[in-house]
């Protein structure tokens, strides 16, 4: 979603910028993981996936604006986490590219939080909590 919301001329760019930002004036916490966070700078700033996108320090700027809204925070793995790792590698299928996935989930089913994410792959995870903003 940070990547839709952010870099103008992704689908839905309009969409996306809405919800995030209705996002962060709204009441309820808004959990940003150091996952989520740093791949956003990582893809944005890429020139092969993103010719014209932001530069490492302009997506990072992206990054700390974020943070410092008052209802931003980090959520961190919990003493369940190795756990629920475990319960999820251990009862699906997991390709190499969905690894970093299966650490969202996790973070996001031991907080009880909704995973917010226009990638249809968190779907399938037993006991998360899934929402697309883009459907």
């Amino acid at each position: 979603m940070l990547l839709y919301a952010t870099i103008d001329g992704m689908p839905q760019h309009d969409r996306a910028r809405r919800w995030l930002s209705e996002q962060f004036a709204s009441p309820w916490q808004v959990g940003l993981p150091w996952h989520s966070l740093l791949g956003f700078v990582r893809l944005a700033s890429d020139r092969r996936i993103l010719p014209l996108g932001p530069s490492v320090d302009e997506a990072w700027q992206a990054v700390r604006a974020w943070q410092s809204a008052p209802n931003a925070w980090t959520p961190l793995p919990t003493e369940r986490h190795a756990t629920v790792l475990n319960e999820m590698f251990s009862t699906m299928k997991i390709a190499t590219r969905e690894v970093m996935d299966v650490h969202l989930a996790a973070l996001a089913v031991e907080h009880g939080l909704t995973l917010c994410s226009a990638d249809t792959g968190f779907g399938r995870y037993r006991n998360l909590r899934w929402f697309n903003p883009l459907e």
